[in-house]
């Protein structure tokens, strides 16, 4: 199975706008490593827009 470029890079935008990483840094994290960051993220956010 292929992971779409599209989803990657969607994913590289998030944690680098919410977290200030870099490409590189992301793109060394494995997948599921990725996948994590990016539902902690949302996470964070969803939180953060409930508290306004």
């Amino acid at each position: 199975m292929t992971y779409a470029t599209s989803r990657i890079h969607e994913e590289i935008a998030y944690l680098a706008y919410y977290f200030h990483w870099r490409l590189e840094d992301v793109l060394d994290l494995e997948h599921h490593d990725r996948r994590r960051y990016v539902s902690e993220a949302s996470a964070l956010v969803r939180r953060s827009e409930e508290s306004q």
